[in-house]
């Protein structure tokens, strides 16, 4: 059980700009809420810890001041930021379990209870963008940050690198101009044209239904459970080899290790499943598009830049029956498509009326809506955030021994990781159903 010791409201340490800050379409289609993560340190807990993080928070949050303020809603549906410098939550906690308690931090309700706990039914103009809880072990033996980052402020990329500026304000560093976030989103304002895109997107259609099935209901009610599988760095080379044992036409770049964890993942969901081996399936993704847009955003936009994209429709027979290259080949397919024109079209089109009309209802206190289709079975939903600095978190106690999600996702989810001693392993914090997750992961490390 964790119990809050103290809360507390951090303000910047510097008057800031007041205003409202537009949010750009990008930052409207995305989860409303916030992404709960943990970072875990095996350093003692003292007094100094909670200090020092009260003391460089009001630091930080001077270069991002957005996200002192609030969400505050137009009469159009869109939301703003309001740089009213209201205040970011800190709080300080202690939990009745030891580190070792926790296991492997696995996603679980236990470990959502390291983060910060948020009432969507209040005003959604009064819930801080910002929250922080620190929480000690039982028996002292370290202690979790655990971060709730409202997404419509910034995605995955941009969280971390503001987690790991305020790290280095912690250790009494200063911040490079290069480390500032450029925080203006007009650069993805972009000019809605009322002829049709230029691409077809299959990523916004339906995605295939189970075969028999006429909607999605019978599976989103489906049970989810969180688990995490590590892959040593031979692991990940005989997932790469396997890959590549198709030999590739020249010129062609062998599959990399994302494409080849992605494929083992999707095959063994398909196996797991036990579904006909005519069931259409796809894997949708989101990736960043910083640098893939012409010209690219700055380096250090402080926003949502992502992008979804969809693998071509296969069958659970071929994915399941050919080598491990086929469904590389398929994932190699759908991250291609993610060029300048493609992504601009795509943002030009995901803001319709209807995802308006779920973020009305989320200040209405309705909950939130996800504005792409359900991934789930017989579908799969995969992530890469092997580009996310998150060991870089050292507040001045050492790096985090662990980073990870906090929460349960509601659809069958693979979130791919970089392991924290940097040596080439991997982590997948899997998210699948419950009535499949052991056969899963039986035939995950079956051939590994």
């Amino acid at each position: 059980m964790v119990a809050i010791v103290a809360s507390y409201s951090v303000f910047p340490s510097k008057e800031t700009p007041k205003g409202h800050l537009w949010l750009s379409d990008n930052d409207h289609v995305w989860r409303s809420g916030h992404t709960p993560t943990i970072y875990v340190y095996k350093a003692k807990h003292s007094d100094d810890t909670i200090q020092r993080l009260r003391n460089s928070l009001p630091e930080i949050l001077v270069h991002y001041y957005p996200l002192a303020g609030r969400l505050t809603l137009r009469e159009t549906g869109r939301m703003e930021v309001d740089c009213n410098a209201k205040g970011v939550t800190l709080l300080q906690a202690e939990t009745t379990k030891s580190l070792a308690d926790y296991g492997d931090f696995s996603p679980s309700d236990s470990v959502r209870e390291l983060v910060p706990k948020i009432d969507y039914t209040q005003p959604i103009e009064e819930i801080p963008l910002l929250l922080v809880q620190s929480t000690r072990f039982h028996d002292g033996e370290g202690f979790v940050i655990g971060v709730a980052f409202c997404h419509p402020l910034a995605d995955g990329l941009a969280g971390t690198r503001f987690i790991n500026s305020w790290a280095k304000l912690a250790r009494g560093e200063t911040l490079e101009p290069h480390e500032l976030p450029y925080l203006d989103r007009t650069i993805l304002k972009l000019q809605h044209s009322s002829t049709s895109p230029c691409f077809d997107h299959p990523e916004l259609k339906p995605l295939p239904l189970k075969l028999g099935s006429s909607d999605i209901n019978a599976e989103q009610s489906k049970k989810t459970s969180g688990v995490l599988l590590k892959l040593t760095p031979e692991q990940v080379q005989k997932l790469k080899k396997e890959a590549n044992e198709e030999a590739l036409e020249e010129g062609v770049r062998a599959y990399s290790r994302f494409e080849a964890i992605a494929g083992h993942v999707w095959r063994c969901a398909c196996k797991a499943r036990e579904l006909d081996e005519k069931q259409p399936t796809v894997v949708r993704f989101n990736g960043d598009v910083r640098s893939r847009l012409v010209p690219p955003l700055p380096r250090n936009y402080f926003g949502n830049a992502l992008a979804e994209t969809v693998s071509p429709e296969c069958y659970v027979g071929e994915i399941v029956s050919k080598p491990l290259s086929y469904g590389a080949q398929k994932i190699r397919e759908a991250t291609k498509k993610l060029r300048n024109e493609y992504i601009r079209s795509q943002m030009e089109i995901v803001l319709g009326e209807e995802q308006l009309d779920g973020i009305r209802g989320f200040f209405s206190g309705q909950g939130e809506r996800n504005s792409f289709p359900f991934a789930g079975n017989p579908n799969l939903h995969i992530t890469s955030w092997m580009s996310m600095p998150m060991y870089e978190a050292d507040f001045g106690w050492g790096k985090p021994v662990f980073f990870g999600l906090a929460y349960v996702c509601a659809h069958d989810r693979a979130v791919i990781l970089l392991g924290p001693h940097g040596d080439g392993s991997i982590i997948v914090s899997m998210h699948f159903q419950e009535a499949h997750l052991e056969l899963f992961k039986k035939f995950f490390y079956q051939s590994l």
